[in-house]
C-alpha cells in the first residue's frame, strides 16, 4: 500500500473516531438533565442557608495556641462533618473550631482533640510544605466572589503554609492552586496529651473585603485532616462530587456576615541589601581559534526596596525598585520529549498577590495570553527589572489588574516596558464573567508588541459552563497576512463536576501570525477539536474504594495551512483511588504526528514523517500522608518509527520534624531500530528540606540530565526573623558532566558559579 493510501486511511481513522468521541460528549450532554439552580445560582452551594453571623470578640485574645481565654469560650464551636473517606459521618475525633474578629483581625481556634496523641503527624517545621501531617485549615473567600479564596494552613508545630484558590478550584483553566503565595498572618500552636491545638490571627489588610453598609459578606470553609485515618472533616459539609480540590471550592463556602469592621491601612516598606560573586567560565581563543578556559569572577552588589499599600479595603498596590529574586528556588528539571518548549510556573513572590486576575488561558494546562515570567527572565537567564508598579482588587463585582515593569537591555534588546490591563465583570450570577486583557512589551528594537484579549465564561444552567474567548495581537516584525491569522478564538462547553457524567467539548483557532511576547503559546496556525466524557462513581462506606472512574478523551490538531492533520491523540483511562489514600490510574493512549521538519528528542532525532504511535501508562500514587510516600509511573510502547519504555519514581520520606529527604528519577529509553538509533535519558533530583524550628531552614536541590549533560545545585539557607524580615545565604553551580568534545578544548568543570548573601527588613506603618 503507497504512503498516500496509508495516510489517508490514518486520517479516515482518526476522523471516525474523533467524530465518535464528539458524538459521545454531545449525547451525554443531552441525557443528562442540568440541575435547577439554586438562590443565588451557585452549583453546588447551600444558598438556602443564611450568612452566619461572626461574633464580635467579647474581650481580649492572647496568640499562644492554648485557646483557654475566655473569649473564646463565649462563642460556640462550628459543626464539622466528615468528606472523606465516609461522607456525612460523625468526625471520629473531637473537633472544636471557633472564628471570631475585632476591628482589625479575624481569629480562629481549634481544638483537635485526640484518642492516641501519640499518634498525632507533626512532621515538618518548614513553611509552605505538606509532608504527610496532622492540619488544620482556614479557607476565606474574602471578597465574596465565589471563585477565588485565600488558605491558611498549620500543623501541630506551627509551621505555616499559605496558598490561594482560583477559578472555583476548577483544574480545566490550569492550576487553581497557587502555593507561592505568602502573606502576612500569625498562627501559634501547642501539643498535650489531649490533643493539639491552635491559634490563628488573619489581619483584614491581608485578606481585602467589600463593605457595605457596614457589612461585609465573605465564604469561609474550615477542615481538620487526620493523615492516619486519611480523614478530612469540614465546616460546612461538602459533598464530595467535585473531585480534586472540591473541599476548598469558594462556591460552596459557607457565608459569613462581619459588622463594623475596619481595615487599618499599613505601610509595608521592605528594602534589600545583596551582595555575592559570580563565576563564569570564559573560552580563550588565539586568532579565533579556542585554546582553553578561564573563570571570571564578577563581584555584585544590589540595593532595592518593595512597597506593599492597601488605599482601601479592595485595592492593593506594589511598587518595587531594582527587584531582585535572588532567593527563589530553581526550577524543576523536564525532559522534553516533544517538539514544543516546555512550561515553567511562577515562582516569584512579587507576582502573586492575586495573580488569578491576570488569567487568561488560551487552551490545554499552559497556553495563556500572559506569563509573568516573560518579565525579568529571558530563556532563563535573568534579566535586571528596574521597577515597576502592580495594582489588583475588586469593586462590586469587577475584578481588576494593572501591572507595569521596566527591564534592562538584553542579548541584542534594547530596555522594554511590559505592561498587562486586566478587567473581568461579575454577570448574570457569581459563576459568569465577561472580561478584557491588554498586553504590551514596548522598546526600541523593532520588536513592540501589543496583544488585546477579550473573554466570557458563561453558566447558563446546572454545572454546565460555557467559555469564549478572543485574542488579537500586533507585532511590529510580523507581516500579516489578514485579522483572522493574527487572532486566537476558543469555544469550550463542558460540565464542571467530578461524580457522576461529566464532559466537555471544544474548538480553538489559532492564526500563523497569532504573536503575544507576554504570553505563552507554543503552537499556531492550527485549528484544534477536542472533547472527552467521563463516569465516576462514589462508593458506599463498606467499600475498600473511595471512587473509580472510566475517562475518554480524543483532539486533533489540524494545518490551517493545508488542512491537513498535525496531531491527533485518543486516551481511554481507568483509576481507583482507595479509602486509605493510594491511586491508581491505567492509560491508553494512540497518537499521531506529522513532523513537518526534523527534531532532537533526548538525544536522538525524529525525522520528517507522518506516525500513528500507541502506549499504555500506570500511574501509582501512594497516600500523601505517609511518612514514606511517593509516586510510580511506567510506561510502554510505540514511539514515533521506534518504540519508548519510559520509568519514573517519586519518594519522599520525613526522617523526623526537622529532615523531610526527597528524590525523583526519570528514565527513558528510546529505540530506533530501523535506523539504529538508541538513546537513554537520565533526570535524576536529590532534595533535603532542613527545619530546626518555624524560623531557621535550608534546603539543596541537585539535579543531574545526561541531555544537558549537567549537574546543578541550589541550596538556600534562611533565617525567617519576623515576618517580611529575613536573611538569606544562596549558593548556585553547574558541573559540566561530559566535558571531552570532539575540536574543542576540555570543558572546565564548573558551567558557573554564584553565591548570594541577601538581607530584607520590613518596616511596617
Amino acid at each position: 500500500m503507497s504512503d498516500p493510501e496509508q495516510r489517508r486511511r490514518a486520517d479516515r481513522l482518526g476522523s471516525i473516531l474523533m467524530r465518535s468521541v464528539v458524538c459521545g460528549v454531545a449525547a451525554a450532554a443531552l441525557l443528562v438533565p442540568g440541575r435547577v439552580l439554586g438562590q443565588g445560582g451557585i452549583p453546588g452551594g447551600d444558598d438556602a442557608l443564611p450568612p452566619l453571623d461572626i461574633p464580635r470578640l467579647s474581650g481580649p485574645i492572647e496568640i499562644d495556641g492554648i485557646v483557654d481565654d475566655a473569649a473564646w469560650d463565649a462563642i460556640d464551636p462550628l459543626p464539622m462533618t466528615q468528606y472523606e473517606p465516609v461522607f456525612g459521618s460523625d468526625p471520629s475525633e473531637r473537633t472544636e473550631v471557633r472564628i471570631g474578629h475585632d476591628d482589625a483581625f479575624l481569629y480562629v481556634s481549634g481544638r483537635m482533640y485526640d484518642s492516641e496523641p501519640d499518634l498525632i503527624r507533626t512532621n515538618t517545621f518548614y513553611r509552605d510544605l505538606y509532608s504527610g501531617d496532622d492540619l488544620l485549615s482556614v479557607l476565606i473567600d474574602s471578597y465574596n466572589d465565589y471563585q477565588t479564596a485565600v488558605w491558611f494552613v498549620t500543623n501541630p508545630a506551627g509551621a505555616r503554609n499559605d496558598r490561594t484558590v482560583s477559578n472555583d478550584a476548577v483544574f480545566s483553566g490550569g492550576m487553581p492552586m497557587n502555593s507561592d503565595w505568602n502573606a502576612h498572618w500569625d498562627v501559634v500552636t501547642t501539643q498535650t496529651d489531649e490533643g493539639w491545638f491552635a491559634e490563628f490571627r488573619i489581619p483584614f489588610s491581608t485578606l481585602g473585603f467589600q463593605s457595605r453598609d457596614g457589612e461585609v459578606t465573605m465564604g469561609l470553609i474550615l477542615y481538620r485532616f487526620i493523615p492516619r485515618r486519611n480523614e478530612r472533616i469540614t465546616f460546612p459539609a461538602i459533598e464530595p462530587i467535585w473531585g480534586g480540590l472540591g473541599f476548598a471550592k469558594p462556591s460552596v463556602a459557607r457565608r459569613i456576615v462581619l459588622r463594623d469592621v475596619r481595615q487599618s491601612k499599613p505601610i509595608y516598606v521592605t528594602p534589600y541589601t545583596l551582595g555575592g560573586l559570580q563565576q563564569t567560565p570564559v573560552q580563550d581563543e588565539v586568532a579565533g581559534v579556542p585554546i582553553g578556559w578561564h573563570s571570571d569572577s564578577d563581584p555584585t552588589g544590589e540595593v532595592g526596596v518593595d512597597l506593599r499599600y492597601s488605599p482601601t479595603s479592595n485595592l492593593a498596590v506594589d511598587l518595587t525598585v531594582n527587584t531582585d529574586f535572588a532567593q527563589v528556588e530553581a526550577d524543576d528539571q523536564q525532559i522534553n520529549l516533544t517538539r514544543f518548549p516546555l512550561f515553567f510556573p511562577e515562582k516569584r513572590q512579587f507576582f502573586q498577590e492575586r495573580a488569578s486576575t491576570f488569567q487568561f488561558n488560551t487552551g490545554g494546562f499552559s497556553n495563556r495570553l500572559f506569563h509573568s515570567r516573560r518579565i525579568g527572565l529571558d530563556a532563563g537567564e535573568i534579566v535586571r527589572i528596574y521597577g515597576g508598579a502592580r495594582a489588583v482588587g475588586r469593586i462590586g463585582g469587577m475584578d481588576f489588574g494593572f501591572l507595569d515593569m521596566q527591564t534592562a537591555d538584553h542579548a541584542g534588546r534594547s530596555s522594554e516596558n511590559m505592561g498587562v490591563l486586566r478587567l473581568r465583570q461579575e454577570v448574570l450570577n457569581p459563576s459568569s464573567a465577561i472580561g478584557a486583557m491588554v498586553t504590551s512589551r514596548l522598546g526600541s528594537s523593532g520588536q513592540d508588541n501589543v496583544a488585546l484579549g477579550l473573554d466570557a465564561v458563561l453558566r447558563p444552567v446546572g454545572d454546565e459552563f460555557l467559555t469564549v474567548k478572543w485574542a488579537r495581537t500586533f507585532d511590529e516584525q510580523v507581516d500579516e497576512a489578514s485579522t483572522a491569522e493574527a487572532s486566537l478564538f476558543q469555544a469550550r462547553w463542558q460540565r464542571v463536576r467530578d461524580a457522576g457524567i461529566s464532559y466537555h467539548a471544544e474548538f480553538i483557532r489559532v492564526g500563523d501570525d497569532f504573536l503575544p511576547r507576554l504570553g505563552f503559546q507554543p503552537r499556531r496556525d492550527f485549528r484544534f477539536y477536542g472533547g472527552s466524557t467521563q463516569y465516576r462513581k462514589l462508593t458506599d462506606a463498606a467499600s475498600p474504594l473511595q471512587n473509580w472512574a472510566a475517562r475518554l478523551e480524543a483532539s486533533q490538531y489540524t494545518r490551517a495551512s493545508d488542512g491537513r492533520a498535525d496531531s491527533r491523540s485518543i486516551e481511554s483511562r481507568f483509576s481507583l483511588e482507595f479509602k486509605g489514600g493510594t491511586e491508581v490510574w491505567f492509560t491508553g493512549a494512540s497518537s499521531y504526528e506529522s513532523v513537518l521538519n526534523a527534531f532532537p528528542v533526548a538525544g536522538a532525532e525524529v525525522p520528517a514523517g507522518d506516525y500513528w504511535f500507541h502506549e499504555g501508562r500506570l500511574r501509582i500514587q501512594l497516600p500523601r500522608a505517609d511518612l514514606l510516600r511517593g509516586s510510580l509511573n511506567a510506561s510502554v510502547g510505540s514511539f514515533y518509527d521506534g518504540n519508548r519504555v519510559g520509568l519514573g519514581i517519586e519518594p519522599a520520606w520525613n526522617q523526623s520534624k526537622y529532615l523531610e529527604l526527597s528524590a525523583g528519577y526519570e528514565w527513558n529509553r528510546l529505540a530506533f531500530p530501523d535506523r539504529n538509533v538508541y538513546a537513554h535519558a537520565h533526570l535524576g533530583r536529590l532534595k533535603a528540606q532542613l527545619a530546626l524550628d518555624t524560623k531557621i531552614s535550608f534546603s539543596g536541590l541537585m539535579q543531574y540530565s545526561n541531555v544537558a549533560d549537567l549537574t546543578t545545585f541550589n541550596a538556600r539557607f534562611r533565617y525567617h526573623i519576623r515576618e517580611g524580615t529575613d536573611l538569606w545565604v544562596v549558593y548556585n553551580e553547574g558541573l559540566n558532566t561530559r566535558r571531552d568534545l570532539a575540536d574543542q578544548p576540555r570543558l572546565p568543570l564548573s558551567a558557573g558559579r554564584t553565591v548570594m548573601i541577601k538581607y530584607t527588613h520590613a518596616f511596617i506603618w
